[in-house]
């Protein structure tokens, strides 16, 4: 069944507690996706770049040698990073197995993904000058606790709850998606592709890589790469309803702005609340009502929609 939900605040840039409403926001929909929760969340884009990264999964055995095969293996990222050119490295372990590093760089994003993807079970999950994606196993408070999003502070965010129907309950498997190897573009979608495949081959061999089964990865590079040839996100988005088959709803988001698309069915629920400092999202009223403090009117977008929120 899943979830996903979705907050911009229209204020040109201001600071907002968006790791605490998103948690708010995911949390009332804990029924729809018991199995992960995970977090696509935009802080004010700054120099540095900042990288999310895992080196095991949350249900990967403990044996006797687990932290000290991790360290190593975190080492050797650093290691990396610093033989690519990266400056003023910092780097922080947020769980035994995931990773937030900062750093300053100005080369290929692809080049530092694709040398730190060669280290034995490291995986990148988000990467950009304001993105951070954060997932993991558990409902929405256990993952903001775990990972203290409660403090953190942004301009807009994503979120998704998951059921697992399809693949194993693991970190990879949960959303939302970086769009790879382009920068604060990430996904989260509630549907089904039938021509996921297709589109998968194609981007492969383009030089695209996948971590995942799931067809929300691909809605993420598609977007993205249409982006890099000089579409607009709504007009990537139009595009995507056009191309991909299926019944889904998704919601893309850039460093600067927020948008949903409903395919021509519209089988697949959202519900939004538009006004002038805001706009919210989700699969149930609920969501969007565990974040407002006044009674709202919310409205459900047609087929076929592409609609675009700029902060």
């Amino acid at each position: 069944m899943c979830g996903i939900a979705g907050i911009i605040y229209r204020d040109n840039g201001g600071s907002h507690r968006v790791g605490h409403d998103m948690t708010r926001m995911l949390q009332s929909m804990k029924h729809r996706g018991p199995d992960s929760t995970g977090y696509a969340l935009y802080g004010a884009a700054q120099g540095p770049i900042i990288m999310r990264y895992k080196l095991a999964d949350a249900n990967d055995p403990r044996d006797f040698d687990f932290e000290q095969r991790l360290e190593h293996h975190r080492a050797e990222v650093e290691s990396r990073l610093r033989a690519l050119g990266a400056k003023n490295l910092e780097a922080e372990k947020e769980t035994a197995y995931a990773y937030r590093v900062t750093f300053d760089y100005d080369g290929d994003l692809k080049r530092i993904t694709d040398v730190v993807e060669d280290v034995p079970h490291a995986e990148v999950l988000s990467l950009g000058h304001a993105l951070e994606i954060i997932k993991d196993l558990g409902d929405a408070e256990q993952v903001a606790q775990q990972y203290r999003l409660d403090g953190f502070v942004g301009t807009h965010a994503i979120g998704h709850v998951r059921m697992a129907t399809e693949s194993d309950v693991d970190i990879s498997g949960a959303h939302p998606y970086w769009a790879y190897p382009f920068g604060d573009v990430a996904v989260v979608h509630n549907g089904q592709q039938t021509n996921y495949f297709h589109r998968k081959h194609r981007l492969e061999r383009r030089g695209h890589r996948f971590q995942s089964e799931c067809d929300s990865e691909v809605i993420a590079v598609y977007l993205a790469e249409k982006m890099s040839e000089g579409h607009s996100l709504e007009g990537a988005m139009r595009e995507s309803l056009a191309e991909l088959d299926g019944v889904f709803t998704y919601i893309c988001v850039t460093g600067e702005a927020l948008g949903v698309a409903k395919d021509e069915m519209a089988a697949k629920p959202l519900v939004l609340y538009e006004s002038d400092d805001i706009v919210a999202l989700a699969s149930e009223e609920i969501a969007i009502r565990a974040v407002m403090d006044r009674e709202i009117e919310t409205w459900d977008p047609y087929e076929g929609e592409v609609m675009v929120w700029k902060r």
